[in-house]
């Protein structure tokens, strides 16, 4: 017992060992959290209230049946109806000075692939996979985050385990 009290060189170990521990805990939650986090927007946008009316993702989100990207809606888009909906609602009334300005609105991206990566939504789509799979339940999230870290692993994973997914061994499908 007392070998283990003067040695200085297993002390050292030993706190060797906590700070590595305590570091790798400090990473893990980095990239653990750091996909939840939710950008700060210029309008409160809130997903509940949208869906909680009926409004399927495919009628703001045009574009996904057709193309590669996830069309956010235009201004114009949005006043269709908020010219006569919820127009003594704050963030309306946001939506509305934008309108008035002719600007668009600078929303903050959830997501974003590099721009090495070709990624298309269409294909996801007319596989039958929804929204929630890849960006989860929107629906019921006041504020959109980031729900995983869409990666080349994350994807690789993801048609791996789909029985009728074309197999990424071709670099060139996804890196064009």
């Amino acid at each position: 017992m007392s070998a283990v009290r003067s040695s200085p060189k297993l002390w050292r170990l030993i706190a060797l060992a906590v700070v590595v521990v305590i570091v790798l805990f400090g990473v893990f939650l980095f990239f653990a959290l750091r996909s939840r986090a939710a950008p700060e927007q210029p309008i409160a946008f809130n997903h509940q209230i949208m869906v909680g009316a009926g409004i399927p993702c495919l009628y703001c989100h045009t574009g996904v049946q057709k193309g590669p990207a996830a069309i956010i809606p235009s201004v114009q888009q949005c006043m269709g109806c908020h010219r006569v909906i919820a127009t003594e609602h704050p963030e309306v009334q946001k939506l509305a000075g934008y309108w008035e300005r002719q600007e668009p609105i600078p929303w903050a991206r959830v997501y974003q692939v590099p721009r090495f990566v070709f990624f298309d939504h269409s294909v996801h789509v007319a596989a039958a996979l929804n929204c929630e799979q890849c960006h989860g339940d929107v629906g019921n999230m006041v504020e959109t985050y980031a729900v995983v870290d869409m990666n080349m692993g994350w994807c690789l994973n993801c048609h791996n385990q789909q029985p009728h997914a074309v197999q990424l061994k071709d670099c060139l499908v996804c890196h064009r």
